[in-house]
C-alpha cells in the first residue's frame, strides 16, 4: 500500500519512529559535547597560556593561542578521516561510541598540562578524538531520517554543537571565578560525556542501510576470495573506501566541491570566531567591565542564537532547498563579519551583534550534514562525508595561525579577523555546482 499520502497528512515530526528520534538524540549530544571541548579551548586559552608560558612571552599569546587551536584542528582533520572510514567498516554506532569515549579521557588528561608543548599535544589528540564523531551522527541521521524531513534531522543532529558551546559558555561564567587553575577545572569536567555512551550501547539501532551495505560487501568480498567473476558492483564493494572515492567518477566533481565549500566554512569560521571571546573581554575592559565574564556571556549568546540558525537551515532546506539556503548564509557570515569587527559598537550593542553574528556563522555549518550524506552512496557515505568534512580542516588549521599572526601584526583583531572571513565567500561560488537534493532519497546504488 502507497504510504506516501498518509505520511504528507501528517505533520513532519509525527511521522518519525521511535528509532529515527533515538538516532537523532544520541548524534545531538556526541556534538553537544564536542562543541562543549571545543568552545572550552576557546574561552580559556588566554588563562591557561598566561600560566604555561614566560612572561617574557605574553605579548606572543595571540600567535601561541592561535597555534593551539589550529593544532586541535589539525587532530580534528586527521581523527575525522580516521572516523570516517572506520564508520564504514564497524558501523556508524560503534564509531560513535568509541568517538566519545576518546575525546571524554583526552580532554580530562589535557587538564594535566604543564607548559605549552604538553597543552598543545594533548588538544591535539582531543581533536582527533572529536573529528571522528561527527562523521558517524551524520551519518546515521541522513541514512535513518526520511527525505521529506531529512534536512530538519541534519539542523537539529547540528545544533548540538551550539548547545554545547552555550553550556560550556554557561559554566565557564562561574569557573572562570576560581583562580588562575579555572581553566583545568573546565577540562575535567569534559570526562563526564563518556556516561552517554552506556545509553547509545542500549537505545540506539544501527543504520539499517549500513548493515545492508556492509552485508553486500562482506558477500562481494566472499566472492573475490572463491575467484569468482567480479562485477562492478563487487569491485566498488571490495575496494578500500579512500580509493574507491577517487575512482568512481561519478562522486568526484560533488567531492570537489564540496572541500571548496568546508574549506569556506572552516577557514572562515575557525579564524574569525576564535577571536571573538579575547575581542568582546578587551571591549569591555575599556569600557571598565570585568573582560573574562563579558566573554563569556558573549559566548552563550552567540552559541544560543546560532542554535536558531542551525535548526532554521534545517526547515529552510526541506522547504526551499539546500543550495539557495547554503549561499545565503554564506553571504550574510561575510557581512556579519565586518559589521562585527569594523563597527565601534558599545559592550552592550556589541552583544547584539555577536548574536546576529552567530545566527550566520554558526548557522552555516548545518550545511554539511544536511547536503553532504545525500551526496554520496552508502557503502562510501562516511569515508566521502568525513573526507569532505575534515581534510580542508588541514589547511584551515592555518586560519587561527595566520589570524593569530594578523593580530600581532596589524595590532588590532577588527581588521584581521575581517580579512580572514573573506574566505566565506568562497562557499557563494562554489555552492551552485552541487545538484539540489531536496526531497529526494540517498543515492545507494553502485
Amino acid at each position: 500500500m502507497d504510504q506516501s499520502g498518509v505520511v504528507g497528512a501528517l505533520p513532519w515530526y509525527r511521522s518519525l519512529s521511535g528509532p529515527q528520534w533515538r538516532a537523532l538524540i544520541a548524534s545531538n549530544l556526541g556534538w553537544c559535547f564536542d562543541g562543549y571541548e571545543v568552545y572550552g579551548l576557546i574561552l580559556t586559552i588566554g588563562l591557561a597560556l598566561h600560566q604555561l608560558l614566560y612572561p617574557s612571552l605574553y605579548s606572543q599569546i595571540p600567535a601561541y593561542a592561535g597555534l593551539t587551536i589550529a593544532i586541535n584542528l589539525f587532530g580534528w582533520g586527521v581523527g575525522g578521516l580516521i572516523g570516517g572510514v572506520l564508520a564504514d567498516y564497524i558501523g556508524r554506532r560503534r564509531m560513535m561510541i568509541l568517538a566519545i569515549l576518546a575525546y571524554s579521557l583526552t580532554t580530562g588528561l589535557s587538564a594535566l598540562a604543564w607548559n605549552w608543548q604538553s597543552l598543545a599535544a594533548l588538544r591535539f589528540l582531543v581533536g582527533v578524538a572529536i573529528g571522528s564523531e561527527w562523521v558517524t551522527g551524520a551519518s546515521i541521521v541522513a541514512e535513518m531520517w526520511p527525505a521529506h524531513a531529512r534536512g530538519k534531522g541534519g539542523g537539529f543532529m547540528q545544533s548540538g554543537i551550539g548547545f554545547g558551546q552555550f553550556l560550556v559558555a554557561l559554566v565557564w561564567l562561574w569557573v572562570a571565578t576560581l583562580g588562575p587553575e579555572a581553566w583545568r577545572y573546565l577540562y575535567l569536567s569534559g570526562v563526564l560525556p563518556a556516561l552517554i555512551t552506556l545509553w547509545i550501547r542500549r537505545g540506539v539501532p544501527e543504520s539499517p542501510l549500513w548493515e545492508q551495505s556492509s552485508a553486500r560487501r562482506r558477500a562481494a568480498r566472499e566472492r573475490r576470495r572463491g575467484g569468482a567473476a567480479m562485477t562492478s558492483e563487487d569491485a566498488a564493494l571490495t575496494r578500500f573506501t579512500l580509493v574507491d572515492l577517487f575512482a568512481d567518477r561519478s562522486v568526484r566533481r560533488r567531492l570537489i566541491v564540496g572541500l571548496l565549500m568546508t574549506l569556506s566554512t572552516a577557514v572562515g569560521w575557525w579564524g574569525v570566531s576564535s577571536w571573538i571571546p579575547p575581542y568582546v573581554a578587551s571591549v569591555a575592559e575599556k569600557a571598565g567591565y570585568a573582560g573574562q565574564q563579558w566573554a563569556a556571556l558573549a559566548g552563550m549568546i552567540y552559541n544560543a542564537v546560532g542554535i536558531s540558525g542551525y535548526i532554521a537551515v534545517g526547515f529552510l532546506s526541506d522547504a526551499i532547498g539546500r543550495k539557495p539556503v547554503t549561499m545565503v548564509y554564506f553571504l550574510m557570515s561575510t557581512v556579519m563579519t565586518a559589521l562585527l569587527f569594523l563597527v565601534g559598537w558599545s559592550p552592550q550593542g556589541l552583544l547584539i551583534v555577536v548574536g546576529i553574528h552567530g545566527f550566520f556563522t554558526l548557522g552555516i555549518w548545518a550545511w554539511a550534514p544536511i547536503w553532504l550524506p545525500e551526496l554520496f552512496p552508502t557503502r562510501m557515505r562516511a569515508t566521502a562525508v568525513a573526507f569532505t568534512f575534515n581534510a580542508p580542516r588541514l589547511v584551515a588549521a592555518a586560519g587561527p595561525l595566520i589570524a593569530g599572526s594578523l593580530i600581532v601584526g596589524l595590532g588590532g583583531y577588527g581588521p584581521a579577523a575581517t580579512i580572514v572571513g573573506l574566505f566565506f565567500l568562497l562557499g557563494v561560488v562554489a555552492a551552485p555546482f552541487l545538484p539540489e537534493t531536496k526531497g529526494q532519497p540517498l543515492p545507494d546504488t553502485v
